[in-house]
């Protein structure tokens, strides 16, 4: 019986010994940090993968989750600088550096966090108009960042972003801000219409004062050869009075029929072209003309003749 006791004894130590040893080893999994306390203090800190720990003597504290965490940041009201009330909320993004100074060195973490985000968005959106609060976000964030990641350090913490989801202004806001969005783009599409019309109206003057300086250049330019033209009909007139008065004081009479018979003639062409005058009711002495015109005939011989290659001489 005594043999038997002993073995029942060391049975019982073995399976002590086994349950000492599953209590002494720690499996931490991946993404976890374990805090150990031993009579309640804190030891140190147990890394993803097995570890031991003296059982009876040290426990484990707190179960440190070390991945990024996020947390909604539930709607609040907000008074802007400009006295405009809007809702806003929003995200914040953490990690857990240090899961000691987590665990230990703030209670109830993730509220801490939370009432330290609304606190500063209350505080930087606060200090913003509503124009630039709802044109400058990214603003915003940056210096919810810089504030609260300053403030979570001494935590262990580090956090790695925070955004705000929603700006909400009041539904009567909204519909002045509507109205005056309205009201700016009519003022600006009237502007715009007012500065076509003035560019069409100044091109247009351009085009016709072009046109006005090729239409006087071309009037310039025709009177320039009527001038011309007159001139020289002038010249060819006054050499052939020149020419008449030359054969006039030479004796020749015919050079007076010729001459008279040559404005007689454009006198009744002036006379037949008159859209008024289509009959001609004066008379006509016919014998006149053809003595002027035989005038001129005598005068072409006489020209002939002295060049001494005439018709006449050869008949």
């Amino acid at each position: 019986m005594m043999l038997g006791g002993f073995s029942i004894f060391v049975i019982v130590l073995f399976v002590l010994a086994v349950l000492l040893l599953f209590a002494g080893v720690k499996s931490v999994p991946q993404g976890s940090e374990w805090t150990v306390e031993r009579f309640g203090r804190y030891t140190k800190t147990l890394r993803p993968g097995l570890n031991f720990i003296i059982p009876f003597f040290d426990r484990v504290g707190t179960k440190m989750s070390m991945m990024e965490t996020v947390l909604d940041v539930p709607t609040q009201e907000i008074i802007t600088k400009d006295n405009a009330m809007v809702s806003v909320d929003g995200v914040v993004f953490y990690q857990v550096l240090d899961a000691a100074k987590a665990a230990y060195e703030v209670r109830q973490l993730q509220i801490a966090i939370l009432n330290l985000v609304m606190t500063n968005i209350r505080t930087v959106m606060g200090s913003m108009d509503l124009d630039e609060l709802l044109s400058q976000r990214d603003k915003i964030n940056l210096q919810l960042l810089h504030v609260v990641d300053q403030a979570t350090h001494p935590w262990g913490l580090k956090v790695t972003r925070i955004e705000i989801k929603d700006i909400a202004p009041p539904r009567d806001l909204v519909e002045s801000m509507g109205r005056q969005m309205k009201a700016e783009r009519d003022k600006r599409a009237a502007v715009l219409e007012a500065e076509g019309l003035r560019q069409a109206q100044v091109l247009r003057a351009e085009g016709e004062k072009q046109a006005a300086i090729l239409q006087a250049e071309g009037r310039r330019e025709a009177a320039f050869r009527d001038s011309e033209a007159r001139e020289r009909a002038a010249e060819a007139e006054a050499k052939a009075t020149q020419m008449v008065s030359e054969a006039i004081s030479k004796g020749d009479i015919q050079a007076i029929n010729y001459f008279i018979a040559q404005r007689y003639v454009d006198a009744i062409g002036r006379f037949a072209d008159s859209p008024n005058q289509k009959l001609v009711l004066m008379p006509l002495e016919a014998s006149s003309v053809i003595g002027a015109i035989g005038g001129i005939a005598e005068l072409a011989k006489q020209a002939l003749s002295k060049q001494g290659a005439g018709p006449w001489e050869k008949k």
